[in-house]
């Protein structure tokens, strides 16, 4: 049984206010790039639901940038690390790695030659360092500044030069190679928070917390002029250029972007990017014809020149982890939710996205599951609360429950919900019964023929089976496992029950007597705490995925036949798992991706 990835709905950049996000920018044209945790996502410029992720760090990566060449990408972390590797395989084999500062990386540049690169950032004993990519020799000393630096750039024509921006609130200007101080640059009042050479390298901006931008001569580092005055009303956290060196776009934390003519350092156009905090925008990139633009909230903006009041489109998603997962009743809608309480949904063909909008939950999601034409979601803030699909917009009604939810399951119109020590079943937007519970419950599925609920206990190992009569339950039987239970599914044919616990196994129950099958006891291929399971709409095969990053499909015909999907989320538990079709798997994740596999059936 072979698979393969079919689309990654990659993570958001992972932003911090008052912090500027670095992107990465592709000389051919096609991907753009950023991080979030200890990822790199490459991500295709025209078609963002086209992206691939590059997981090798061992811990959270600020930047990575392209070879003028194109064939290497750079990648700097909060460690000091660098590793260059290549594009070209899918692998993205090694190349090399180094250790240039003893503290994080905050941005990379290369020489047009691909031969040098400069990383600057937080390091103990140098806020930054140029070397050679292909050996590590130094070819030159960052000194001159006595705070952390945050930006820098090679001059793209010769004779070299090299450009850094401080939090001591200077630019620092190196001739070389090898590379020496030659002079600070002392216009701005805050800290510096990009600088950026023109793409013929006959100019450099300067961009500032102070609001103000600055250009100035690429050979004599004179100051040219300011653009504005100042250019923004808050801090200045992104520079970007046309790529004929006329134009330049700023972004800012005052939630707009801004385009300016660089001849005259006259205002074009001013993008309004919105009124909240979210909005405030922490970094840009031009590339080609795109104008991209982050928000706070980790949207991608794409500015439309033709008319600043609206993007022409805005790439919406997760940048924390994902904890729950729903498909709508039709299959064509995939449903994400995140650890700070907001839903995506995403077209499963095209991967357009979009985030359900209405007061949520506010944090973490423990249950989700469609129902006709609503969406149920419940979350640790103890409530149970309704997206109407249609308008994709929370109903406003929320359901007040006893204690924290951790999951729910629908039959017909009844939404049970399990919460600490107790199981509550709402009916018509009402709580109609509750039962108290003497152990910690974790999950509950309901079958889908006869009503049979089942609930996953943590504290005493069991699966509790329970039979609904109207909208009240009465146990019926407990299936014992050697760990606490995490996760249970009913077949869509409702004759099997699977369940899956902490002590990595997945046990199969035939129904109606919930029987061991004899010829499986149980599946223990995992290495860790297997935290999901799911059944293919034809009821032939179960999908687990584990705390140990791992996708197991077994086959319900042939039990002694699996297929391991390893390394499914890297450095990630997977967190939740729903089958498309029969051929179809979603995974999503602690790296807050969510993925589609194509699966051969076994």
């Amino acid at each position: 049984m072979s698979y393969e990835t079919k689309y990654i709905f990659a993570t958001l950049p992972r932003t911090q206010r008052g912090q500027p996000l670095v992107l990465g920018s592709d000389p051919k044209g096609k991907n753009f790039l950023y991080t979030n945790g200890n990822s790199v996502i490459i991500r295709n410029i025209d078609n963002p639901a086209i992206a691939d992720v590059y997981t090798e760090h061992s811990c959270p990566v600020n930047v990575a940038k392209y070879s003028p060449s194109g064939f290497y990408i750079a990648s700097g972390d909060q460690s000091g690390k660098v590793r260059i590797w290549d594009t070209v395989n899918k692998e993205h084999i090694l190349k090399n790695e180094f250790h240039p500062i003893g503290g994080p990386i905050k941005d990379i540049a290369w020489s047009p030659d691909n031969q040098r690169m400069v990383v600057v950032g937080e390091g103990r004993e140098r806020f930054g360092h140029v070397f050679m990519a292909e050996t590590g020799t130094s070819v030159g000393e960052i000194s001159g500044q006595s705070k952390s630096i945050n930006s820098c750039d090679f001059r793209p024509a010769r004779p070299f030069r090299l450009i850094t921006g401080s939090e001591d609130n200077t630019i620092a200007v190196f001739e070389g190679p090898p590379f020496k101080f030659k002079m600070t640059k002392q216009d701005h009042g805050r800290f510096v928070q990009a600088v950026r050479y023109s793409p013929s390298g006959n100019l450099f901006a300067s961009a500032g917390f102070d609001g103000k931008v600055f250009i100035y001569d690429g050979t004599t580092s004179d100051l040219v002029g300011e653009v504005g005055s100042p250019a923004h009303q808050g801090g200045v956290y992104g520079v970007a250029w046309k790529p004929d060196g006329t134009q330049l776009l700023t972004a800012s934390g005052d939630k707009t972007c801004k385009l300016w003519d660089v001849e005259t350092r006259s205002l074009i156009s001013e993008f309004n990017l919105g009124s909240t905090v979210d909005d405030q925008q922490v970094s840009c990139l031009w590339q080609g014809n795109h104008l991209l633009s982050v928000s706070l909230s980790g949207f991608i903006n794409y500015l439309d020149i033709n008319n600043p009041d609206k993007p022409l489109r805005v790439i919406k998603g997760h940048n924390k982890p994902i904890t729950v997962l729903a498909l709508s009743t039709d299959r064509s809608t995939i449903y994400t939710g995140s650890h700070d309480g907001y839903i995506t949904n995403w077209n499963a063909e095209s991967g357009e996205n979009n985030r359900v909008q209405g007061q949520g939950h506010g944090n973490q999601m423990n249950g989700m599951k469609a129902a006709g034409d609503n969406l149920y979601t419940c979350g640790i803030d103890d409530s149970l609360k309704i997206v109407d699909v249609s308008s994709n917009t929370y109903t406003g009604a929320s359901i007040k429950l006893d204690s924290q939810p951790r999951g729910l399951d629908i039959y017909g119109d009844i939404v049970v919900t399990v919460s600490v020590r107790q199981i509550t079943i709402v009916q018509d937007g009402r709580k109609m019964s509750s039962l108290s519970v003497d152990f910690e419950p974790s999950c509950v599925t309901i079958n889908q023929e006869n009503g049979d609920v089942t609930v996953g206990g943590t504290t005493d190992n069991k699966a509790h089976v329970y039979e609904l009569s109207g909208t009240n339950l009465s146990p019926k039987t407990e299936l014992q496992h050697l760990g606490p239970i995490t996760d249970a599914s009913y077949s869509p044919d409702n004759k099997y029950l699977v369940v899956c616990d902490a002590n990595r196994k997945v046990i199969l129950y035939a129904l109606p007597e919930y029987k061991k099958l004899a010829h499986n006891k149980e599946w223990g291929f995992h290495n860790a705490r297997v935290n999901s399971v799911a059944w293919s709409p034809d009821s032939l095969h179960v999908a687990s995925g584990s705390l140990d990053t791992t996708i197991i499909i077994w086959s319900v015909e042939s039990p002694a036949k699996h297929t391991i999907i390893k390394n499914a989320h890297p450095q990630s538990q997977i967190t939740r798992l729903v089958w498309l079709d029969d051929e179809t798997l979603i995974s999503v994740g602690q790296d807050c991706n969510t993925k589609i596999w194509r699966v051969e059936k076994i």
